[in-house]
């Protein structure tokens, strides 16, 4: 496995795919960062941190409307790739579906989202998109 992020994104969007409650992924500092903020915005029920072995796991319980089973995640969209990074300036942000959906941004500060950065005028590699 060359990209964890992809990885991690993809076992998401599988397990949406296939109607999951629950999906472990392996964990990593950057994963746990990423988790941390679809957690703050709204995009999953709840995480833990499970220390198990050398590297430990993630459980994210996904989120789904009680009325018509729809997942709050429509979509995850692996931005900066290995073999092409992207990167951005707080002036040149990316608005994704104009301003309702996240980019995932790593920056000097720490992870974070589009607004955050924009606020503190830091830019970064652009991790991924989430609407």
């Amino acid at each position: 496995m060359t990209d964890p992020i992809a990885d991690y994104l993809t076992r998401l969007r599988n397990a949406i795919q296939a109607k999951h409650r629950v999906v472990e992924v392996p964990a990593s500092n950057l994963k746990k960062e990423i988790t941390k903020i679809l957690f703050e915005k709204g995009y999953i029920l709840n995480y833990k941190f499970v220390e198990d072995g050398p590297q430990g796991t993630i459980k994210v319980a996904l989120k789904y409307d009680s009325v018509n089973k729809v997942n709050a995640i429509k979509k995850l969209i692996r931005v900066s790739t290995p073999g092409m990074r992207k990167y951005t300036g707080y002036k040149d942000m990316p608005r994704v579906i104009n301003g309702l959906g996240i980019a995932i941004i790593s920056t000097s500060k720490g992870v974070m989202t589009d607004k955050e950065a924009s606020d503190l005028k830091i830019g970064g590699e652009v991790l991924c998109y989430v609407y």
